[in-house]
């Protein structure tokens, strides 16, 4: 990645991790994820909290666990991506996908951005009304003013900025923990809500509202480009302490995420459902009953204290993930403090337009619109995210595991399959009630449109490695005169064999085996044919690949032969590993020279697994030559 492509560019790698101390190293990573989390708290959750707690009790706890599992794995897959990549999700997404999706995707995540802080913006508004007496609009005011507030901070580092979101977690945290006190939740019956159960269709209803409301797309932009503030050596090693230490940072700070939720949920449950008002589903509505049903006037003074510092925490965030996506998708590069500043008012503008013309009664609706459109948004950015961290070629030995994608793609079909019910459920009550034929196909059109740029996203880094391969087979075989394999001699083997898979690194495994050679070695030119063709039918395959391969082999051996080195070329065929091994045995080679690398298909004879079973199965030395790092 060139230098004018950092994420976060002003504050890129600026936090040191390489520290004395073991607990000092572990602090230094702390931040990224806590900035992430308050996205799993701003208002507009609160509404879907206090509606299960109101109406179901403690029965729904379970839903905002099973979301907070998933919300967990996904912000972990999007730390991975950062840390390992070294790209974000916007950059990773502008690499793959053409420009025109591009500016599509863009398109949709600034308006995700947008439908974010529309709620965020409303809630803190909603809390300086509540605290303050003032009308919505001076709060709305009040909230631009957000924007100053972070360029402020900025100017200090990162670990400042992150140091006051985690004191205003701190403070949401404390507000709801006394709050609870003086509730007094039946621990019993919250135990029970960990069972899971749906008592009814309108509480299945509600169950997908704090699912759909859980994971931020804008969440998953942000945490991939934070981790990027640390700067961590580019070894194997340090790359998986910090993945490691990122987990148990993500873990932590989504945790502390689920018990404000909880909470919400909680409170509501004890001094609403059970009380009989099982119609609280609106914030200003909980904030005024909290005071005469508890008797306390403490608890609607913390409530909206800590509905102030969710909004406030939430919106610097937003502002830094309309950073990140405008910068990743478009390139597009001005001042810091320009630049944050468009972004902010590009999501605020619109906000303060909906609260000067709209009537104040309508915020409930607003909330719910902008859950809406981020259900839109949310395949867009947790399906690429998949698709990356699953590719080799990308994340080389730190790809996730066969259950992990596994797990990944189904955690994808619950999110978009309930965001599709809620958005479809959303547009069957608009084409119910709206007299207007005209608006009715435009979203009708809207809907298509999604619809088919979701497929195309699911779709495309198949159909991509598809006309990769296609390509590749009718390609001419490359020319394989310029290998320079003039090395010196240090140590010298009778029979040395080399699997190669006819790319760039076959020159670095040649050079490090001619090093090895006397006079009198004989090099075995090894290949393992993985064509369906070659699986079933082994040497009597008569396909192109393989007479391709073999004319590929052929042309080593001449350059190998007119160095004055003895050349035997063996094809395998089926399981490539144990090709290696009987081929190895077969010929008495007394030394394998192998390479170490992340690959797919043919290249994977390359890969790390290959390189254990064989290094078990053989008696002989074995050269491993880690290719990432012979560049």
């Amino acid at each position: 990645m060139g230098e004018n492509q950092k994420s976060l560019e002003e504050v890129f790698q600026s936090v040191e991790t390489n520290q004395k101390t073991r607990w000092k190293k572990i602090l230094s990573f702390v931040g990224p994820a806590y900035l992430v989390s308050i996205g799993y708290m701003d208002p507009g959750n609160w509404a879907t909290d206090l509606a299960g707690g109101s109406k179901y009790g403690y029965t729904l706890i379970w839903v905002l666990l099973m979301s907070n599992i998933m919300a967990i794995f996904l912000q972990t897959l999007a730390a991975r991506l950062g840390i390992v990549y070294g790209r974000d999700l916007a950059q990773a997404s502008r690499e793959t996908f053409p420009r025109y999706v591009n500016y599509a995707l863009y398109a949709f995540a600034e308006i995700a951005i947008i439908a974010t802080d529309l709620a965020e913006v409303l809630g803190m508004a909603i809390g300086i009304q509540l605290l303050f007496g003032l009308p919505i609009v001076w709060g709305v005011s009040i909230s631009i003013l957000d924007t100053f507030l972070l360029l402020y901070l900025q100017q200090f580092g990162i670990k400042k900025l992150e140091l006051f979101i985690i004191s205003l977690i701190a403070i949401i945290a404390t507000s709801f923990i006394i709050q609870l006190s003086i509730a007094q939740p039946q621990m019993s019956q919250i135990v029970k809500g960990f069972v899971p159960s749906l008592p009814n269709s309108e509480a299945l209803y509600i169950a997908i509202g704090i699912i759909g409301a859980t994971i931020m797309p804008h969440n998953l932009y942000l945490h991939s480009a934070l981790v990027q503030t640390r700067k961590i050596s580019r070894n194997f090693i340090d790359i998986k302490k910090a993945l490691r230490i990122n987990f148990f940072d993500s873990a932590i700070a989504l945790n502390i995420a689920f018990f404000i939720n909880a909470s919400i949920l909680i409170l509501a449950a004890s001094v609403f459902h059970f009380a009989g008002r099982t119609d609280v589903v609106e914030i200003g509505q909980a904030y005024h009953l909290l005071s005469p049903m508890l008797g306390n006037q403490l608890a609607p003074i913390l409530f909206a204290i800590a509905l102030i510092a969710a909004g406030q925490s939430s919106t610097i965030t937003g502002t830094l993930a309309g950073q990140i996506v405008m910068e990743g998708y478009l390139q597009f590069r001005i001042n810091p403090w320009i630049r944050r500043l468009i972004t902010r008012l590009l999501a605020t503008i619109p906000v303060y337009l909906i609260v000067v013309f709209h009537e104040e009664s309508r915020m409930t609706e607003m909330l719910i619109l902008s859950q809406v459109v981020l259900s839109c948004q949310l395949g867009f950015a947790i399906i690429p995210l998949v698709h990356f961290v699953s590719d080799k070629q990308k994340m080389k030995e730190f790809v996730i595991s066969k259950k992990a994608q596994i797990a990944a793609w189904v955690i994808v079909a619950i999110l978009v399959g309930l965001n599709a019910k809620m958005i479809f459920n959303e547009f069957v009550s608009f084409y119910t009630t709206s007299s207007s034929l005209g608006l009715k196909l435009l979203f009708m059109f809207i809907l298509l449109i999604l619809v088919g740029l979701l497929l195309y996203v699911l779709f495309y880094p198949y159909t991509k490695s598809i006309h990769a391969i296609k390509q590749k087979i009718a390609s001419p075989i490359p020319p394989l005169s310029k290998i320079d394999l003039s090395l010196t001699i240090q140590k010298s083997y009778h029979t040395i064999a080399i699997p190669l898979d006819f790319s760039n690194d076959d020159n670095k495994l040649l050079q490090y085996a001619i090093t090895q050679k006397n006079e009198h070695t004989k090099f075995i030119l090894i290949h393992i044919i993985e064509t369906a063709s070659a699986k079933f039918l082994g040497s009597d395959a008569d396909d192109f690949e393989t007479r391709k391969n073999e004319a590929q082999l052929n042309q080593y051996k001449q350059i190998l032969e007119n160095m004055g080195i003895a050349t035997t070329c063996i094809l395998g065929y089926k399981n490539r590993n144990k090709e290696i091994i009987a081929i190895v045995k077969e010929q008495r080679a007394d030394l394998l020279v192998i390479g170490s690398h992340g690959h797919t298909g043919v290249k994977d004879i390359l890969f790390g697994e290959t390189i254990n079973q064989v290094r078990h199965a053989l008696k002989i030395p074995i050269f491993i030559i880690n290719l990432d790092d012979a560049e």
